[in-house]
This record gives structure tokens, sequence and C-alpha cells, in this order.
């Protein structure tokens, strides 16, 4: 035990942290008035901490490990058994050198151009209906879109289907219950459907073409220079296909910052103006509550001994919330990000670090091209209404979303636009 340290003296808090969702660590923190404290979790005596100089010790790989610390249940809904999240040293390397090579610059602004596409395909039928529920269009055109960038042949007849069973992983993370095994039969239903792909396209029954996704992950070999095996390879393939349709969430909550801080539309003309209003999104807005690592080996921080096997909570976001770092933490100002530049580890929305060798999201640049692409659509492309409805969102459920989906009507293309 730490005597310096604050130690939560409940005997487990795992029921406190599904009561309290995303402001479980930060509720502490500000009990402790310390960015680091101790406490049980399912049973465990655990280490939570937020904060930038937290994120820099919690992204040392000489320090922690990410084999073990996942737990099962979100292995088996999220992330999937044997994906690129629980590896570490040259394994995770290699393998994370896979998904760099796949989401180049190039290809965040390929995605970014193909999303604008799908939108504006949707106008003609969206002027045809009463109403729309945002997040439940955003999340099959982002399947739609990541399926066809990919590679992956999906027929549009099961596009529905497909959406709601990648949204079910996502879902699952936070849930007990309904919500979590919904999430694990998608996610058997998932890799099955992708082990299939992975199996005709090295048969030669489906032909991918050499360079999306499909055909990459389905020759990659590992450091033994073997390829991997299908069931790996189809969890890779949806660890590719799952965080595009995902950002359906941040689009909602996109969706509603326009609404709310109507201000802000004025201060969108230039692509610096729209990328800060996103990255300010990704900041405020709920969507990571936190992170797991095992230490790797014992040592002490800030008069904090880690013992090597215990398990270390990093609070996301609190740490995108943390008023030592923000200022106005808050408050919705996009302003903020063309002042100054973030850090790779004070702003960790998708992870902090370095995303090109540590555990940081190798797609962040693919969530901010396809959410800069749907600003511009929501912005320039069309008109519409918001009708009254819930747009409340609980810290509690873990992830979270507007009640309401964040309903339109009243949808027209812009006018301007017809004459381009």
């Amino acid at each position: 035990m730490n005597n310096e340290v604050p130690q939560d003296k409940s005997l487990d808090n795992s029921l406190s942290l599904y009561q309290e969702g995303y402001h479980f660590i930060q509720n502490r923190v500000e009990k402790y008035q310390s960015d680091l404290f101790e406490a049980r979790l399912l049973g465990k005596h655990t280490v939570c901490m937020r904060g930038e100089e937290a994120a820099k010790l919690f992204y040392n790989t000489e320090l922690f490990q990410r084999e073990g610390a996942i737990p099962k249940r979100i292995q088996k809904s999220l992330f999937g058994v044997g994906g690129v999240q629980a590896l570490d040293g040259k394994e995770h390397d290699h393998r994370k050198s896979l998904f760099l090579s796949m989401m180049t610059p190039l290809e965040e602004k390929k995605l970014g151009e193909l999303v604008l596409a799908k939108w504006e395909d949707c106008i003609e039928q969206w002027e045809q209906a009463e109403h729309i529920v945002l997040f439940e269009e955003a999340r099959k055109v982002l399947c739609r879109t990541a399926c066809e960038w990919a590679g992956v042949p999906l027929e549009e007849a099961i596009v529905a289907e497909r959406a709601d069973e990648f949204t079910s992983l996502v879902d699952a993370f936070g849930a007990i219950g309904p919500r979590h095994w919904k999430g694990r039969r998608a996610r058997t239903k998932l890799d099955e459907w992708a082990g299939s792909l992975i199996e005709d396209v090295r048969n030669g029954n489906l032909d991918a073409k050499e360079g999306t996704p499909l055909h990459t992950i389905a020759f990659h070999k590992d450091l033994k220079g073997e390829l991997l095996d299908t069931h790996t390879a189809a969890v890779e393939l949806n660890n590719v296909l799952r965080p595009i349709v995902a950002i359906a969430v941040f689009i909602t909550f996109e969706a509603l910052a326009l609404h709310e801080h109507l201000q802000s539309r004025t201060r969108l003309t230039t692509d610096q103006e729209r990328e800060a209003f996103v990255q300010e999104v990704r900041r405020y807005y709920p969507f990571g509550p936190f992170l797991g690592a095992k230490v790797r080996k014992d040592f002490t921080w800030r008069e904090c001994d880690f013992k090597k096997g215990q398990l270390v909570i990093l609070d996301l976001y609190g740490t995108n919330h943390d008023e030592k770092q923000w200022g106005e933490a808050d408050q919705f100002k996009p302003d903020r990000f063309l002042k100054e530049e973030p850090s790779l580890y004070n702003f960790i929305p998708q992870g902090g670090g370095d995303p090109t060798t540590g555990h940081r999201c190798p797609g962040e640049g693919i969530t901010v091209e396809i959410l800069k692409a749907t600003l511009d659509f929501l912005v320039n492309k069309i008109e519409y209404d918001v009708p009254k409805q819930d747009v409340s969102f609980s810290l509690v459920k873990m992830p979270t979303l507007p009640a309401s989906g964040f309903i339109m009507s009243h949808i027209r293309r812009k006018k301007s636009t017809l004459d381009e």
C-alpha cells in the first residue's frame, strides 16, 4: 500500500464504475484532490489516474504492457480476440505497421472524399422523408464507405444489418446484460463473415484489389513469415471497419455542436477553422471513457508504488476535460485549437502517445477527415430543421449518445450547390 497516495476505502468499486460512468475517476480526483488514487476494481488492486503527465507515464512501453490488461469480455466484443490492441513489443509494432500502411494521409483524404459523396447520395431520399435520425443514417453511410474503401463486397440489402452489428460491438464496451451479449453475438457473426472473405481472397474465389485493406490483411505475414490465421485476419479486418462505423457517434455530436453553438457556423470558412471545430468536438463530447494497462515491472512514480502485474486505468475523458490543461474545459470553444497545438498526451480522445510506435489509434486521421467532410456536408450542402427533441446524453452510459440520435426534418439541398 502507498501511504501518500489516496486510497478509496470501498471494498470494490466495480458497481460504482457502472453507476458513475465517464465521471468515475474524475469524481474521485476531485474528492481526493489528486490526479492519482488507488481503488479496487473487479476484486483487483488498481491505480486510477488522469492528466497529461499520467498519460505520458501510461504510454511508456518499458513500464506498461497491454497483454493481459484488456478484459476477455471486451476482447470478445469490442476488439476481438487476437487483435493488435492486446499485443506488445515487436509483435505489436509489426502488426501496427500493417494498419499504418493502410491509413496514410492519402488514404485519409480518399475516405473523406468518399464519405462526402455517400452523404450527397442521400439527399434526394431525405428530401422525400418527414425526418431522419442522423445517427442511424450515419452508421449506414459509414458502413458503405468503410466497405467500399476496404474492398469488401457489401450488398445494399444488408447494409443496415451490418451497420447495426458494428455498432453493437462498440455499445457492448461498457454494458452488462442484453447490450453486452448482443455485442458478443455480433462479434461472432462479424468474425465469421470476415473470415469467409479472407479465405475466399486467399483461395482466389474473390478478387480483392491489391492495396485495399482486404487484400493487404489477407496476405499480411507475421514475424515468422507466415500468413495470419483466418480468425486473426478476420479480427483485424473488422478492426479496420468497426472504428470507421463508430465515427457515427462523433458525427451525431458534431451535428449537436452545430445546433447548440450556432455562432461557430460563421467561423468555418477555412480548412483550419473546420479542423479546429472537429477537434473540439472530439475533446468536448464523450467517446472512449478510459483505457487499461498492466505494470510491466516494479517502479515508483509520485510516491506511488506500481507493482508488476497491477492494473492501471487512464481517464481519457477526464484528461480531455482537465481544467489545468484546457481552461474553461466545460465550455465548447473551437478557437482553442487555433491558438495552440495539442500534445500527444493532453488530447487523447482515441488514446495517446505516438501513433506510429505506441498504442494511439492509427485511424485518428481518418476520424478527422471524415468529420471534416461531414461538417462540410451539414454546413454547405444541405439545409434542415431541428425539431424539438431530447438531445441530452448520459455520462453514466458508456459509450453514450444524444438520446434522440439527433433528428433532422425538412431536409433540402442548398440552392447554392445546384448551380455549381
